[in-house]
């Protein structure tokens, strides 16, 4: 499995959810977004919804009946209602939950770096999970670090 360690920096969270969601349903993939924070999950639900007719991100807050049909699912809990294999870690705080995925985006900031270095450090040397560090500059992601080993 791959996780993705995003540093925010200047890319504001919202912002970088949306670019990555798209990209996902554009490979029709689905995709899971988990925060502990219900203020925070209402923000993003706002912002897939303000994306424009031409760009709108299909999506719901969990809790629903319609939660398995759903392209991106908005949890405070890391369970795929949506089927999804992609889960997208929102407040910065890991879940080994993220594991049972395909592929993990941990998105951290400032306040969160730590936990973040920690989780870094936590997954080397596991065979099974293959690391990939992406800082924003200058406007654009650039990877800045990566495990070594090929995938299969």
């Amino acid at each position: 499995m791959r996780v993705d360690f995003y540093q925010l920096g200047a890319a504001p969270l919202e912002q970088v959810i949306a670019g990555l969601a798209e990209k996902l349903l554009g490979q029709d993939e689905r995709l899971l977004v988990v925060a502990e924070d219900e203020a925070l999950l209402a923000r993003l639900d706002r912002q897939l919804w303000d994306q424009g007719p031409a760009s709108f991100l299909p999506h719901a807050v969990a809790g629903r009946a319609e939660d398995p049909r759903q392209p991106i699912l908005l949890s405070t809990g890391a369970d795929p209602a949506n089927r999804a294999r992609n889960l997208l870690i929102a407040d910065g705080k890991w879940r080994d939950a993220a594991l049972a995925f395909n592929r993990a985006f941990y998105l951290f900031d400032s306040e969160t770096i730590e936990e973040a270095r920690d989780t870094w450090r936590s997954l080397a040397g596991r065979e099974e999970v293959e690391r990939h560090y992406w800082a924003y500059a200058d406007g654009r992601w650039a990877e800045k670090s990566a495990d070594s080993r090929q995938s299969a």
